[in-house]
């Protein structure tokens, strides 16, 4: 087992991993499946980014009216590009730990209305996936933050993205140092990935969006926990070379009640009462930026991965509500209360 292929910076730092050269031999297997899922377009780049910025207030049964035709916004049928009719949807929620007090993960009631909106929009089927940060069964995770309680069938559906089987992806002109992905077959195999976020602060990266969400989908079985391989080559890289490497994205931003200060575990709730949508991820993160007091230019992994000016408000389709009406300044963690967005 030990001559199966691992990642280069695993090789120089662990001499033996078989268990998880297993994983990734058996996940070799798929790459003629993922390549053939990977032709069946689900979004047509629209020239300029659309975001949707709807209001919500609560957790309640009106998110998913507010979810539905947020969503709804982005469907070919309104002038968008997301047609998902038939199609094997997965969705990632910010799943990372659990306390009671804090609102650490994107809210149960909140995935259950992502996953009602794709079904009513004709998806053949729609899956949860995660890879929690830290040693903890995910299953357990996912009971105590609710996910059992909120969605019927909830175990059939969810996926533990850290024992995955995998498929080794070479990155090609990467911007961190890895040379080469191993990630989970079953995303890799699905006509697109929901990014579901939640808006919180990052005292690492400013802020973890629907990008950053992309953390949890690394296998901790193969990088370590909390995704040790990726902090040691260059999170904003990271986060830039896994927006690069998943062709097939939504980002669906739960910011009815936030996390702000020494996020994304430890801050405190915020509410901000919004739900930002759209199928281009930077253009979504740079709008949450934004709303959350944020200047997104300050973002290094925005700096690396966004183009065509997705930076820049005025470059991007604005649907619903204005940035101005919803706007509410986050509180910001160390360095990085010097990002705040000039006000006026």
């Amino acid at each position: 087992m030990s001559d199966l292929p691992q990642p280069s910076c695993l090789r120089k730092r662990h001499a033996s991993l078989t268990r998880r050269a297993v994983l990734a031999g058996a996940g070799l297997l798929a790459t003629t499946v993922a390549c053939q899922r990977q032709s069946q377009s689900v979004i047509v780049p629209a020239q300029k980014p659309r975001v949707t910025i709807a209001k919500a207030e609560a957790y309640d049964d009106r998110v998913y009216d507010i979810v539905r035709r947020a969503v709804g916004q982005h469907t070919t049928a309104a002038g968008g590009s997301l047609d998902v009719k038939g199609k094997r949807i997965v969705l990632k929620p910010n799943l990372v730990e659990f306390d009671p007090n804090t609102p650490v993960n994107t809210h149960p009631t909140f995935v259950h209305a992502v996953r009602e909106t794709f079904l009513g929009m004709g998806a053949a089927e729609v899956l949860i996936a995660e890879g929690p940060g830290h040693r903890r069964d995910a299953l357990d995770l996912a009971d105590a933050a609710g996910y059992f309680r909120t969605i019927r069938g909830f175990e059939d559906l969810f996926h533990d993205l850290n024992m995955e089987e995998v498929t080794r992806l070479p990155l090609h002109n990467p911007f961190s140092k890895l040379s080469e992905l191993y990630l989970p077959k079953v995303l890799l195999g699905a006509d697109l990935i929901v990014s579901v976020a939640k808006m919180k602060t990052h005292h690492w990266v400013g802020a973890t969006l629907t990008m950053k969400n992309f953390f949890g989908t690394v296998p901790g079985s193969i990088y370590g926990w909390p995704k040790n391989v990726l902090h040691w080559s260059g999170i904003p890289e990271c986060i830039a070379d896994l927006h690069n490497i998943y062709p097939r994205t939504f980002g669906i931003v739960d910011g009815i009640v936030g996390m702000e200060g020494n996020g994304p575990i430890q801050g405190t709730e915020k509410f901000a009462g919004v739900v930002v949508t759209g199928d281009d991820l930077p253009a979504v993160d740079a709008t949450c930026a934004r709303i959350m007091g944020i200047d997104p230019q300050r973002f290094p992994y925005l700096q690396l991965a966004a183009n065509h000016g997705q930076m820049l408000a005025e470059n991007v389709h604005q649907i619903g509500e204005s940035i101005a009406s919803v706007q509410t300044d986050f509180d910001l963690f160390g360095d990085h209360k010097e990002w705040r967005l000039p006000r006026g």
